[in-house]
């Protein structure tokens, strides 16, 4: 019994191995992925990390199959038979090439993984910044993202916008990454690798995307009890789009008459103590810029997609989408949902 259970152990390793290795390569096409995928590099650093893990995998397959290969045989040479006399076999004690092999080759494997992910690192990390770069900082907060443009003029929240990069028209997006409470960690896996968000701590990462789209990630560090709806959009637009976009959030808010009754309530109540909503007199910075709330395709950071339906939702009580969400019920009546929603809804 203990034999076949070794024999069935090793095949199952070998069979989850190959099946990796195999949704690698599946994973291997172009562009943005639906799900968050380090098998599909967009970007410089993506690529680099990607080769990285290539080459650590390799190693560690190798391993895996010479260990795997002499366990196997080990198992089938050695088994017990019918006639062998019930005793151990002569046991060897003592052999220096032995010993010095399982040392020596051991350490060199660490020290070459070492070396290679040192100066994959330090290629990264030293990369020059171009003049052509756009320059975005990236405030981490309990439980969304904040995305100022100091170039532009421009704040917005939980979906980062930035122009494709091309080796014509090179245009990098370099992150300065700061947190606003605890430990947070930026990860957009076809974009760059994990980089953590630590308070009075501030960290650098950058990208160049190589195709426009929807890159998706999240917060890969737990920051408390909705770090895992602490989602993360990027979109890579072309030059006109970006263009296009940038002039709209350059614009103040939309004050439509027909939406007076809701823009009361916004002002007259808690909202504007955590939002800003420029040409007005919100300018709360605890909850996000509501500005051009309808421009992004989601509301509370990737919980739930923008309609109405799920804006008013939202208002009458945040736990439905996120519980232990830091914003609070508000308490107000249908009416004053109904006509702060009104509002809203011209926010584009």
């Amino acid at each position: 019994m203990r034999r076949r259970r070794s024999l069935s152990s090793v095949r199952s390793a070998i069979f989850w191995f190959f099946c990796v290795c195999a949704g690698a390569q599946a994973a291997l096409a172009q562009g943005p992925q639906t799900t968050p995928s380090i098998w599909a590099p967009d970007s410089t650093p993506a690529h680099e990390i990607y080769g990285l893990s290539l080459f650590v995998l390799l190693i560690t397959g190798t391993i895996f199959a010479v260990v795997a290969g002499l366990l196997t045989y080990v198992i089938i040479r050695y088994r017990a038979r019918g006639t062998d006399a019930e005793h151990e076999p002569a046991q060897v004690y003592g052999s220096t090439q032995v010993e010095l092999a399982w040392t020596v080759i051991p350490v060199l494997i660490v020290v070459v993984l070492f070396l290679t992910t040192a100066r994959m690192i330090f290629a990264i990390q030293d990369a020059p910044e171009p003049k052509s770069a756009l320059n975005v900082t990236v405030v981490g907060h309990q439980f969304w993202w904040e995305f100022r443009y100091p170039q532009l003029g421009i704040v917005t929240a939980n979906e980062l916008h930035v122009p494709v990069s091309s080796s014509a028209l090179p245009e990098p997006t370099y992150l300065r990454l700061l947190s606003a409470d605890v430990d947070h960690s930026f990860w957009v896996p076809q974009l760059a690798g994990k980089t953590d968000l630590i308070p009075n701590h501030p960290n650098q990462l950058w990208f160049d995307p190589q195709h426009t789209g929807l890159y998706v990630g999240q917060c890969a560090q737990f920051c408390g009890v909705e770090h895992a709806l602490m989602l993360l959009r990027v979109y890579v637009d072309t030059p006109d789009q970006f263009a296009a976009w940038v002039k709209n959030q350059q614009q103040p808010g939309v004050q439509d008459e027909k939406v007076a009754a809701g823009r009361h309530v916004f002002e007259t109540q808690a909202c504007m103590n955590c939002h800003t909503v420029t040409g007005t007199v919100a300018k709360g910075t605890f909850g996000p810029d509501l500005t051009h709330l309808m421009s992004r395709a989601t509301i509370a950071s990737g919980a739930a997609t923008n309609t109405p339906d799920n804006l008013r939702a939202w208002i009458r009580d945040p736990n439905q989408f996120k519980p232990g969400a830091l914003m609070p019920a508000m308490q107000l009546s249908d009416e004053q949902i109904n006509e702060l929603v009104a509002y809203l809804s011209t926010l584009h």
